[in-house]
């Protein structure tokens, strides 16, 4: 079976990265293992949500059944994702499982995916994220797994590379910045090469061909002293192309096209929200209630697409959330205006009773109970009923 290995700089349980675990897994083989890495996340008390979360992610969007297993040993497919890269880094090289990854890829056998936590794990060293960022430790590297020594390549990968979440502080390169990033450079060993992988972005290697490609939302950075070189999304390249770069070539990798490849772009959670907000607004200033009530109903539905994404940071489901809240309770506002009236209500209520049915039906009662309050502040009453629900203005 030819073999893949794929590092992803983040978002790798979410809807923008299902088209690329589709690629890798057809060329799976029929009834093919697929085997998912723990580690990264085994210290967390929700440890069993987050991997049933994952199972259901790949079940369902990318039609790949996976089983959480301590070891690799018969798999065809590996999957490693969020976590603390150092927890995986300790356990991985007690159990062997670091070993058992650097010979699947000097074998150039299976398809092996590590993304975020994992990823940073993949290079001669890896970033002490959690240590660096969250405790204050001082900038250093931990040794790391190095699957990236058997294609020739002396690097280091750091994931979420164009991070922007710090605002007002400067949160790139897995939230060490360039301050840190570049005091930890000179801690490399001679000829090491950082390899920035952006956010919503993979970077996937056949093994059997040595070709590279660079897909998603970002691009892939390749950064040595005194030279930098930047692979968009839809690059096409190869190991001796990335390998010439590290030598310290300003140009772009080769063979390489003369412009990127087209590529579909999903809209990450962050753009929804932003989008829906302005929709909502729009819509309520005419006032145009169908197009509010569905402004509602596209967000929620994006809320569920995103909910099976395994980052650790679930800041942005949550937002969505309270956005949806806040919408609906908008909507109770709007309700109750004679501008609605004169529309009429049913065009409104049908679609927020169809959303009340949505969300009782997935156990999110204290949010279908904002939505009927929020109706009841309308003016509109509703009634559960043996024959569904009833209302009346």
């Amino acid at each position: 079976m030819p073999g893949l290995l794929v590092l992803m700089g983040s978002g790798e349980t979410s809807p923008t990265m299902v088209e690329i675990h589709r690629a890798a897994a057809r060329t799976l083989r029929a009834g093919a293992r697929a085997v998912l890495l723990d580690t990264p996340y085994a210290f967390q008390e929700n440890r069993a949500d987050i991997s049933a979360r994952a199972r259901r992610y790949f079940a369902h969007s990318v039609g790949l059944e996976v089983e959480v297993a301590p070891g690799i040993a018969g798999a065809d497919w590996v999957f490693s994702g969020p976590g603390s890269p150092t927890y995986a880094l300790d356990r991985w090289a007690d159990s062997g499982v670091a070993g058992d990854l650097r010979a699947r890829v000097r074998a150039r056998q299976g398809v092996t995916v590590l993304a975020s936590a994992a990823a940073c794990t993949a290079g001669l060293a890896t970033v002490p994220v959690y240590e660096i960022y969250k405790v204050g430790a001082e900038p250093h590297w931990r040794e790391g797994i190095d699957v990236l020594e058997p294609l020739g390549l002396k690097a280091v990968l750091i994931p979420h590379y164009d991070n922007a979440e710090g605002g007002t502080h400067d949160t790139r390169y897995c939230y060490l910045g360039e301050r840190r990033l570049s005091r930890m450079e000179r801690e490399l060993p001679p000829d090491t090469m950082v390899l920035g992988l952006d956010e919503h972005t993979a970077l996937l290697i056949d093994l059997e061909t040595e070709s590279v490609r660079v897909a998603g939302r970002g691009g892939l950075t390749v950064r040595r002293p005194g030279s930098m070189t930047v692979l968009p999304t839809g690059t096409v390249t190869d190991l001796a192309g990335i390998r010439r770069l590290a030598e310290g070539g300003t140009g772009p990798a080769a063979p390489s096209p003369s412009a990127p490849e087209p590529a579909a772009v999903e809209v990450t959670l962050e753009e929804t929200i932003h989008s829906c907000e302005e929709r909502f607004t729009a819509a309520a200033a005419k006032p145009d209630m169908v197009a509010a009530a569905q402004t509602v109903l596209d967000l929620e539905a994006e809320i569920v697409k995103w909910a099976a994404d395994t980052e650790e940071d679930s800041g942005g489901v949550d937002q969505a959330r309270e956005l949806l809240r806040l919408l609906i309770a908008r909507l109770g506002e709007l309700a109750s205006t004679a501008g609605l009236r004169a529309q009429g209500l049913t065009a409104l209520v049908r679609p927020l009773l169809a959303l009340r049915a949505q969300l009782r039906d997935e156990g999110r009662y204290d949010v279908a109970d904002a939505l009927r309050a929020a109706m009841l502040a309308g003016g509109v009453v509703v009634e559960d009923t043996p024959d569904g629900p009833r209302w009346t203005p």
